[in-house]
């Protein structure tokens, strides 16, 4: 009979995990979340403190969901006085709206490598869909690889940069992440 049971716990645990997606593990150590800005002094930096994970429900690409949640106090640009105004209200206002966000809602592949991924992105404590385009670099066997993307919006879209006296600041920002992951669990199906 304890056989019978144990052989019976296996195969229902075999059979759940056959069900379930992949998970990849995000290694921030060799990864990143970057910004670039052109102004009348161009304006790029990175976020030294985020997290982001990437979940699928089964092997097929579209069932993901990729979170991206960012300190926006951890901006770094390479300069105190640009971060201090970055931080400030008529940017990203730390103090009301610690937190910048991207929630998935879709994923599309559009080529063997490359996918198109829907979402909502909240800066500011205002919520817009926007998109981010990004590919995969999968490396022998498939269970490591890098996630490269950008995601360009309208700062005018969520208040940003609106009350700097003297600076020129173009409309377009774009957000590139940069992920080393390792995958979790069965791979996923591409479309060739």
């Amino acid at each position: 009979m304890l056989i019978a049971l144990s052989l019976l716990a296996t195969l229902v645990t075999q059979a759940q995990s056959s069900t379930e997606g992949p998970v990849f593990k995000i290694t921030p150590l060799l990864s990143k979340v970057t910004f670039y800005v052109k102004s009348s002094v161009d304006l790029e930096g990175t976020f030294e403190k985020w997290d982001a994970t990437l979940v699928f429900t089964s092997t097929d690409a579209s069932t993901g969901v990729l979170d991206i949640k960012i300190q926006a106090d951890s901006v770094n640009s390479g300069s105190k006085s640009k971060d201090k105004k970055l931080k400030g209200e008529h940017c990203f206002d730390v103090e009301k709206e610690p937190y910048i966000t991207f929630h998935s809602t879709k994923i599309t592949q559009t080529s063997p490598n490359t996918f198109d991924v829907a979402g909502t992105f909240t800066l500011r404590g205002i919520s817009k869909p926007e998109a981010l385009t990004f590919k995969v670099d999968r490396e022998a066997g498939g269970a490591t690889g890098e996630i490269k993307g950008i995601l360009t919006i309208d700062r005018r879209d969520f208040g940003l940069g609106g009350g700097i006296k003297f600076v020129t600041i173009a409309d377009r920002v774009d957000l590139t992440i940069d992920f080393k992951a390792t995958r979790v669990g069965p791979p996923l199906v591409f479309k060739q």
